[in-house]
This record gives C-alpha cells, sequence and structure tokens, in this order.
C-alpha cells in the first residue's frame, strides 16, 4: 500500500491554497474537520449498536436455554 510523507501532503495543500484560495482556504479545513468528526461519531454510534444488538442476541440465546433446562 502506497504512503502519503509530508512532500505529497505539501503539495496538495499549495495546490489547494491556490485553487480554493488563502482566504477560504481555513474555512475549507474547519468544514472538512467537521466532516469527518460527524462520520466518526456516525461510526462508533453504528458499532455500538450493533455491540448491543450482538449481546442482546446472547441474552435471548441464554433466557432460552433456561426456559429449555426448566422444561
Amino acid at each position: 500500500m502506497p504512503t502519503i510523507g509530508w512532500f505529497e501532503i505539501l503539495i496538495v495543500v499549495a495546490v489547494s491554497i491556490v485553487i480554493i484560495g488563502p482566504k477560504d482556504f481555513p474555512h475549507m479545513l474547519k468544514k472538512i474537520g467537521s466532516w469527518i468528526g460527524n462520520t466518526k461519531r456516525y461510526i462508533n454510534n453504528v458499532q455500538t449498536e450493533i455491540a448491543d444488538l450482538d449481546f442482546d442476541e446472547e441474552d435471548n440465546k441464554q433466557i432460552n436455554e433456561k426456559k429449555d433446562d426448566k422444561n
């Protein structure tokens, strides 16, 4: 897998400043950071819900096993 070095990052930043403009560049960085933060929170929530679902399924299996043992 190719890696991105500091030189490549510098080139991307320089081209971005030229295309977007130095005045709007900080606003764009803030917006991108906000998108990344929202995406991370969304992924974290999905992982938590899946973990809770998996836990609920294990609880249901244990409850059913206890019911079968009683019968």
